[in-house]
């Protein structure tokens, strides 16, 4: 099966590692990062969310403008905006792009981040939402007739969009969680569901949990499954052990002095996935074959924060493994940001291709 890889399109220089600079959404940055992924064999970046960034859909548009090739995914809270106006901002960001959009819908796993835009729902009750807003907005891509909508969350008379997005039957919907809540609304709706990088039996049972989510809903398709890593690599695995912990350092360097991070608490997250990230870190260091989990420790386990240490065949062999699970949306980002995207493009990409068209052909052939 084909295989995909999902960079960053950062809007600035920041990370766990680096402070950033200059502003919060800096254009050239910007640019020279997507087109550093686009260069180096990227297939899609991530325009991520966060309740003071820059807005991710304007952002996307104005790379979607000055980019031929690569794929955008839009992170998107329902909480922000009604599904009628999300669908048309989508649809017009879809032809902006010529039908390179996809849509990330995030539920919030964060009651205090959420509440900075005035959400306070419970947990249960936005995945609900969540579930709610996607069916409203892909019938607003798809429908030519009005129609109304009587719901929990939403309710509308004689809607109709005259903007309607190039992909058919509409962009795929990207979806993440790591709860029983998660899996059902991601089953259902998502045609990809989004993990976290845990080891390889965590992860496996994580995807039967999808696929039956999947089928309990009527589903005869499946989703499409992504897993997220932090990539560290150096030429031998003696260098990328010791990046790896000068990596560490400066996260601790970063994070010193701050019980809270902006967006995360470092302790106690209130979300399933983070709270498994840690579970695995207490288990130990180093999993599988190059899976390293003191970056998420941390980090209190936030969001793609377990590490790939390793020379690019390692991290590519790693890579493989999750392949072989069923994984074929492989989710990277460096801690910094725009010379790993180069050197990953570079030094792994090719390699996991490479191994996945033997893969092919030898199901091919059999």
């Amino acid at each position: 099966m084909p295989v995909e890889f999902l960079g960053i399109a950062a809007t600035n220089e920041g990370s766990e590692v680096t402070a950033r600079s200059g502003p919060s959404f800096d254009k050239e940055y910007t640019l020279r990062l997507a087109r550093a992924h686009e260069e180096y064999g990227w297939d899609r970046i991530l325009f991520a969310y966060g309740s003071g960034s820059p807005d991710p859909s304007p952002a996307a548009a104005y790379i979607a403008a000055r980019t031929e090739k690569i794929q955008i995914l839009v992170a998107h809270r329902p909480n922000v905006s009604y599904p009628t106006f999300a669908a048309k901002t989508f649809a017009t960001l879809d032809r902006i792009s010529d039908g390179r959009l996809a849509v990330h819908f995030i539920t919030g796993g964060n009651d205090h981040e959420q509440q900075r835009e005035g959400d306070f729902l419970t947990k249960d009750q936005r995945y609900a939402r969540t579930r709610e807003a996607i069916q409203i907005i892909k019938k607003a891509w798809t429908t030519h007739e009005p129609f109304d909508h009587e719901g929990t969350h939403y309710r509308f008379h004689d809607f109709v969009s005259d903007t309607f997005p190039v992909q058919q039957p509409h962009p795929p919907v990207s979806f993440g969680g790591s709860s029983a809540a998660a899996y059902a609304a991601g089953g259902a709706e998502a045609d990809i569901y989004c993990l976290w990088g845990e080891p390889l039996a965590q992860t496996a049972e994580q995807i039967e949990s999808v696929k039956a989510a999947a089928k309990a809903a009527g589903r005869t398709d499946l989703p499409r499954i992504q897993v997220a890593f932090r990539p560290i690599i150096a030429p031998t695995e003696e260098l990328a052990w010791e990046k790896a912990h000068q990596t560490l350092a400066r996260i601790k360097a970063r994070t010193a002095g701050a019980p809270l991070s902006r967006r995360h608490p470092l302790k106690n997250p209130e979300n399933s996935g983070s709270q498994r990230l840690l579970a695995v870190a207490a288990r130990g260091d180093r999993h599988d074959r190059a899976l390293w989990t003191p970056t998420a420790a941390e980090t209190g386990g936030a969001g793609n924060s377990t590490a790939l240490v390793g020379t690019p065949e390692t991290v590519a062999q790693a890579l493989l493994d999750y392949y072989d699970l069923g994984v074929d949306i492989l989710s990277a980002r460096g801690y910094d940001l725009l010379d790993d995207a180069i050197d990953f493009g570079r030094h792994v990409i090719p390699i996991v291709r490479e191994e996945v068209a033997k893969r092919d052909a030898t199901r091919v052939a059999a």
